[in-house]
């Protein structure tokens, strides 16, 4: 039997869902986590709404709408736009772990809008040992997902989108657990939904735009890394989001947003410790995830994660942000306050954004910063 070292406990974290579900189901101080396998695909690689709090459901379109709402491409002013971002992940416990991510889009025509991302995700090198500490190898994890999106306006304020991805989750191949169980690449296809819709208006004289937008992201297969270990469900999500932009004069301009996002997964149910919540179907386990939560409606209503955002913008050259995200103490306890800034010239975008967790204890986002460059091309 093989053990990894304690410097990437949280890889074996991603590893073994299922068995921490099964050992804990209830968790800790009454907590209830709903997990998921490959989990990276709910890091936000978007780093104009990472200073947001996260938001960007229904936010003003951009080449990283197409991780929260591809539909919104279609509304998209450029004609071509390529943003690249870099982040290091849990910096705090580990000093080699990163997310890069690449993605842009295409018009064509008034209409229609295609959309193609790829994002990595290495972690930090793992050292393999026997149970008497022999050393057998080191290997790389990784995951990435490749993204297709095809976006297209239906009316002059509304919008439709679906995003086609392959995902592929290799955190210990080859290893073994117990006896004789080889550990495997996990694999998946996956879709997501996509709606947007948006109306210019008045507000007290000033021109005003409203939007709003919903999405079903990460809709796919099961997953599993060994062959005798039940799938895992992908974090499938529905988002609801909102935008209200702002021109307080000819130079400057406010937008606020808010989105509420819950995961379409089954919750684990600590009333009764022998039922096996990943055995459910996809679809049975995506629909049935909003009325399966053993505390009811209370612990349902604790499953919402919500964000909010402000962006200030002078002359669409320079930008300040300011957000929050949040999710209740017994789902996760995520709470932190986000900042950012950006900035363009010419062609050129520029963004960056930081995280500041507000737990008491201490926290993995620590230290936690993104940046960007991109390029529009009108």
């Amino acid at each position: 039997m093989k053990k990894i070292s304690v410097k990437i406990f949280f890889v074996c974290i991603l590893i073994a869902q299922n068995t921490f579900a099964q050992i804990n189901p209830s968790g800790l101080n009454g907590s209830n986590r709903v997990f998921t396998a490959i989990p990276f695909l709910r890091i936000n690689p978007d780093v104009r709404t990472g200073g947001m709090g996260e938001v960007g459901i229904a936010t003003d379109p951009d080449a990283g709408s197409m991780f929260h709402n591809a539909s919104k491409l279609a509304f998209a002013n450029s004609n071509v736009s390529v943003a690249a971002t870099c982040m290091p992940w849990l910096c705090t416990l580990v000093d080699d772990s990163f997310i890069a991510n690449v993605s842009g889009y295409k018009k064509i025509g008034d209409l229609q809008t295609i959309g193609l991302s790829l994002r990595y995700f290495s972690l930090s090198k793992v050292q393999f040992t026997t149970i008497s500490g022999q050393y057998v190898g080191t290997f790389k994890p990784n995951e990435f997902a490749i993204d297709l999106a095809y976006s297209r306006r239906l009316s002059d304020n509304f919008g439709a989108g679906v995003t086609l991805k392959y995902v592929r989750s290799d955190l210990a191949r080859g290893q073994v657990v117990g006896s004789s169980n080889v550990i495997k690449a996990a694999q998946a296809i996956a879709a997501d939904v996509s709606a947007y819709y948006t109306k210019n208006l008045l507000i007290g004289g000033r021109n005003s735009r409203l939007s709003l937008g919903t999405a079903i992201t990460n809709i796919g297969n099961k997953v599993s890394y060994v062959k005798s270990q039940q799938p895992d469900f992908i974090p499938i999500n529905l988002g609801l989001g909102s935008n209200l932009t702002i021109a307080i004069d000819d130079y400057n301009k406010v937008s606020f947003a808010f989105d509420i996002n819950k995961l379409m997964v089954p919750t684990p149910d600590t009333t009764d410790l022998a039922s096996s919540f990943i055995d459910k179907p996809l679809l049975s386990g995506m629909f049935g995830s909003f009325g399966d939560a053993p505390g009811g409606f209370k612990e349902e209503m604790q499953e919402l994660m919500y964000s909010m955002g402000a962006e200030y913008w002078y002359n669409n050259q320079f930008a300040v942000r300011l957000g929050h995200f949040n999710e209740n103490k017994y789902k996760g306890n995520r709470k932190y306050v986000t900042v950012g800034a950006g900035a363009n010239f010419g062609i050129f975008r520029f963004n960056a954004a930081y995280i500041f967790p507000h737990v008491k204890q201490r926290n993995p986002l620590d230290n936690t910063w993104k940046v960007s460059v991109g390029i529009d091309i009108k």
